[in-house]
């Protein structure tokens, strides 16, 4: 097809307003105006996916996704037009035979001819190419509109979808502030069984009645607030400073003799030339020479300069925040109360993950390792899945870390939080995996270790920059469970 022509139908399309329509004919829905008006949140998340939507249209009709499925009449009708005009009358059957089944412009071009056969008139081809343009035109704004359509169709059963998930949610977790709420939506593209529902309800509650845990997850969150980055917060800056110069103005002391034009500092026997009229001349000559003797005086004099040096910022220099990269022992030794408080934790990092735009990553280690990406597109599908996990197998430490740090090692895990949640019943790690974690730390990276026992290995916690002890007696465990009751 000649670039021409198909860009020009491919133009035609995009500025026929169908998306447009479309697009307002969504937005409108009774349903999602509903959902809009309850949550500025939601309303915001919602305008930006039709939005993304409209913008994916617009570009996919610019390419000619459409106008190629119409290439090969397109490219037979630029033939005709190029036919001169007995070419174009000796092959008229041509022109209806090929049209025949492929073409909305058959039958008109049919008739056409027939009534052509007996008036030969001379503007003939350019009103049959007009009228195949229009036939054209008109074919590729119904396939558009066709295909619209069941785009749109697509966009809103999957926007029911998500406010179907959202309402589950909302029996979850709070979803007010604005950022989790569109960050929510995202992930809301899964569809949530009731035992789904029950599963996140089960965590949510045990995360709330544990305050202690919530403490932690929020601690957690400031981390990445603290770092104190020098080379982020030692600015340039002019500032007045007093400092002391040596003057020839200021007469502390005597140095010497020099040539000078100063009556004040001369010397008594160059007075002399004006004693004698005839000398007189040579004394102003000396004078306007500036090669009188003069005394040199020098001393120091304190004065203010402006200069430039380095500062720190008076306030804490906003950081771009990483991921959190949750890893959690699923050994067999943590099964019970220090599995629900893993558990619990990860779902309320997610929770901070969601307002500050953070990505969560979870990943289940014991004899193997499971990946979870908690905050993606169908993250929901993730959290239910990690958190109906069933902990089993043995400790093994070493291969997780080492896991994480190669995804922290990445430009885009700087700044990032490592949270390791375990009994750390196991061996210290070798020095090079010691080695491995230094160098992260000094990229700002930032290691923490939540003990869930109180046999933990004492060496291997001191790998990590802080470290949290969550081990509530029996006594207390079973005192939370009289005031549930």
């Amino acid at each position: 097809m000649p670039v021409s022509e198909g860009l020009n139908f491919a133009l035609m399309l995009a500025e026929s307003g169908v998306i447009d329509s479309a697009v307002h004919e969504v937005m409108v829905r009774p349903q999602l105006l509903m959902a809009a008006e309850a949550s500025p949140g939601v309303k915001t998340a919602m305008k930006n996916q039709i939005m993304k939507w409209r913008g994916q249209m617009l570009k996919k009709t610019a390419k000619g996704t459409v106008v190629e499925q119409f290439s090969d009449e397109i490219n037979f009708y630029q033939q005709v037009c190029t036919w001169n005009q007995e070419y174009f009358i000796a092959h008229s059957e041509q022109i209806v035979k090929r049209l025949e089944g492929q073409s909305a412009f058959y039958f008109k071009a049919k008739s056409l001819f027939a009534k052509e056969q007996n008036q030969h008139n001379p503007m003939f081809q350019r009103f049959f190419c007009d009228k195949w343009y229009d036939y054209l035109a008109h074919a590729l704004r119904e396939a558009q509109e066709s295909e619209v359509e069941e785009q749109k169709d697509k966009l809103l059963q999957d926007l029911y979808q998500r406010i179907e998930t959202m309402k589950k949610m909302a029996t979850v977790t709070d979803a007010g502030d604005a950022s989790k709420a569109g960050r929510l939506w995202d992930m809301a593209q899964a569809k949530l069984t009731k035992t789904d529902v029950d599963v996140m309800k089960k965590i949510a509650a045990f995360l709330k009645k544990n305050n202690g845990l919530q403490d932690i997850a929020e601690k957690l969150g400031r981390m990445a607030n603290e770092v104190d980055d020098p080379n982020k917060e030692r600015v340039k800056a002019e500032q007045m400073k007093l400092v002391e110069e040596i003057s020839d103005n200021v007469t502390d002391d005597i140095v010497g003799i020099h040539e000078s034009d100063d009556l004040t500092k001369l010397l008594p026997n160059e007075a002399m030339f004006l004693a004698y009229p005839e000398l007189e001349v040579i004394f102003y000559k000396h004078l306007a020479d500036k090669q009188l003797m003069n005394y040199r005086m020098q001393g120091t004099q304190r004065k203010l300069r402006k200069v430039k040096a380095f500062q720190r910022q008076t306030k804490q220099v906003d950081q771009p925040k990483g991921p959190f990269i949750v890893c959690i022992d699923a050994s067999g030794s943590m099964s019970g109360f220090p599995e629900n408080c893993a558990k619990a934790l990860a779902y309320g990092l997610m929770q901070i993950a969601l307002v500050e735009e953070r990505d969560c990553f979870v990943i289940m280690f014991s004899t193997q390792q499971i990946t979870y990406e908690l905050t993606k597109q169908d993250g929901l599908h993730e959290v239910v899945n990690f958190l109906s996990y069933s902990f089993h197998g043995g400790t093994d430490l070493g291969p997780v870390l080492d896991q994480s740090i190669d995804l922290m090692a990445a430009g885009k895990y700087k700044n990032a939080d490592l949270v390791v949640l375990s009994d750390f019943i196991a061996p210290s790690q070798p020095e090079v995996m010691q080695s491995r974690v230094q160098k992260l730390k000094q990229q700002k990276n930032r290691f923490h270790a939540v003990n869930l026992s109180k046999y933990g290995n004492p060496e291997l916690l001191e790998l990590f920059d802080h470290c949290w002890s969550y081990h509530p007696s029996t006594l207390s465990q079973l005192g939370r469970l009289f005031k549930l009751r």
